[in-house]
């Protein structure tokens, strides 16, 4: 016997829960979106598809089940979100740093790993990710996918500082103390302007969908 059961609605679509006896699985389905923002969530929706395609078989990345104009389905990944089981120890980072670098060989940058919700602590411990929607994949990996695998890696080393601070290596904090170029015109010009439209106009916020995913992410 299957359940169903949705996990968010908002104005990009609904996600729904996909249970069964056999596994569960995650639906996003875009045609609830509305009209003005159809053709940004079916986007984003071509995003996501491509970038799990190319990490097709990596342990701890959603695998891509079906994929049309309207819909995507991926395998669910057991586990707590990161602001929730709150990661006590190195192994966790460990772990993360290592799916990184496996999706990055890959020519997947994930360019939202700065919402915990996107950082899954699986049940054995390990990290896996999830929500690729504005994941880019890239088969150059020229100058500006470097700068956004970089982004990435700092994005996760800030997770380390605020949950495992004393283990951060030098090399980790002259990472996080010596951003980009592009970062700091992104924090100093862009980012305002993200979350401007982000937050007052589609009422997001850094753990937006914390609340639906809890465990089933």
């Amino acid at each position: 016997m299957s359940r169903t059961r949705l996990l968010k609605k908002d104005l990009f679509g609904e996600v729904w829960l996909q249970d069964s006896a056999a596994d569960s699985s995650i639906l996003r389905d875009t045609r609830s979106a509305r009209w003005w923002l159809r053709w940004l969530a079916r986007s984003l929706l071509r995003r996501e598809a491509r970038a799990l395609a190319a990490l097709d078989g990596i342990e701890g990345v959603p695998a891509l089940i079906r994929y049309d104009e309207y819909q995507l389905t991926r395998s669910y990944i057991g586990g707590t979100a990161m602001h929730l089981g709150k990661p006590p120890d190195r192994p966790y980072f460990v772990s993360a740093a290592r799916l990184l670098r496996r999706m990055h060989r890959a020519g997947v940058v994930h360019n939202d790993l700065a919402k915990e919700p996107n950082l899954i602590i699986r049940d054995d411990g390990r990290a896996a990710f999830i929500d690729f929607q504005l994941a880019w994949r890239s088969t150059g990996r020229g100058r500006i996918f470097r700068i956004a695998a970089r982004e990435d890696i700092r994005h996760l080393l800030k997770h380390k500082r605020s949950y495992c601070p004393d283990k951060l290596t030098e090399r980790e904090r002259n990472i996080l103390d010596n951003p980009s170029g592009l970062s700091r015109l992104w924090m100093g010009l862009f980012k305002p302007i993200y979350l401007f439209i982000t937050r007052r106009l589609f009422g997001w916020s850094d753990r937006e969908g914390a609340g639906d995913r809890g465990q089933r992410s």
